[in-house]
C-alpha cells in the first residue's frame, strides 16, 4: 500500500547552507507523524518545502503516489496538502468568519464550505461566539485555533500543523492538543512539527528526531517517549 506522502532523501539548503540534509519518512493515511527537535534542526523548513513554498534542491517528495518536484505551491494545496503555518499568520483585521472562508478559497462547493465552517465551530466554540469578530483581538491560543480551522476549510487529505502550542499558556496549549487527538479520532491525517515532545509523542503514531537537518532517530510515539535519549535531550528528564 502506498503512503498518503513519501520523503525520500530530502535536501533544502539556503544559499550555501544545507538546512535539511536528505531526511526521509513517511505518513500513511489516518496517522499523526510528529518531528520533533531543537530550534534550528530543520523541521519548519521541511514543511515550508513540503507545501511548495520552499524548492528542494536534492530527493523527492510524493503525495498520493505522485511527485510534487514541479507542482506550484497553491496546487498542492488542490491536491489536499494544508499547511498551518508556524506564528499563526492570520489576517487580523478581517473577522473570523472571513478569514476561514479565506481557507476555502480553491472549493465553490457553498453548501459543503458553510458545513465545514459549522464544523470549525464546533471544534472550537470560542470562534463561533465571537465569528463577526476581528481576527486580530484574538488571544494567541485563539488565532492559533483560528489558522487550524482555516488549514481545515481546504478540506486536506493531510494536515501539517508547525508548532501548534508555541508561546501558548499550559491550559490554551493542552485544549490545542486535545483538538489535535480529537482530528485523529474522527481520521484526520496529521504530520506535526511541535516543540513540546511530551505532547506531540503522546499523541503520535510514529515520531522523528531531528537535529541539525538530520533524522536521527525514528520510532513510535510510545517508544521514543521511553527512550533513554530522547527523555533526557527533549523531555528535560535526567
Amino acid at each position: 500500500m502506498t503512503a498518503l506522502l513519501e520523503v525520500e532523501d530530502l535536501r533544502v539548503a539556503y544559499g550555501k547552507i544545507e538546512a535539511v540534509k536528505g531526511i526521509s519518512f513517511k505518513v500513511d493515511a489516518g496517522q499523526v507523524v510528529t518531528l520533533i527537535g531543537t530550534n534550528g534542526a530543520g523541521k519548519t523548513t521541511t514543511l515550508r518545502t513540503l507545501s511548495g513554498l520552499l524548492k528542494p534542491i536534492g530527493g523527492q517528495i510524493k503525495f498520493q503516489g505522485k511527485s510534487l518536484k514541479k507542482t506550484p505551491a497553491h496546487q498542492i494545496v488542490s491536491l489536499g496538502l494544508a499547511h498551518s503555518p508556524e506564528g499563526r499568520h492570520i489576517f487580523p483585521r478581517m473577522t473570523i468568519e472571513d478569514n476561514l472562508r479565506l481557507g476555502a478559497f480553491l472549493r465553490n462547493d457553498k453548501a459543503g464550505i458553510e458545513k465545514d465552517i459549522q464544523r470549525a465551530y464546533d471544534l472550537f466554540a470560542i470562534l463561533g461566539e465571537r465569528r463577526k469578530q476581528a481576527a486580530g483581538t484574538l488571544s494567541g491560543g485563539e488565532q492559533q485555533m483560528l489558522a487550524m480551522g482555516r488549514a481545515l476549510m481546504s478540506q486536506p487529505k493531510l494536515l501539517m500543523l508547525d508548532e501548534p502550542s508555541m508561546g501558548l499558556s499550559p491550559i490554551m496549549m493542552q485544549k490545542i492538543m486535545a483538538t489535535i487527538a480529537e482530528l485523529k479520532s474522527q481520521g484526520t491525517t496529521i504530520l506535526l512539527v511541535e516543540q513540546n515532545a511530551q505532547a506531540a509523542l503522546s499523541l503520535a503514531d510514529h515520531g522523528h528526531v531531528m537535529e541539525v537537518g538530520s533524522i536521527v532517530l525514528s520510532g513510535t510515539g510510545r517508544d521514543l517517549l521511553t527512550d533513554e535519549s530522547v527523555r533526557k535531550a527533549y523531555l528535560g528528564e535526567d
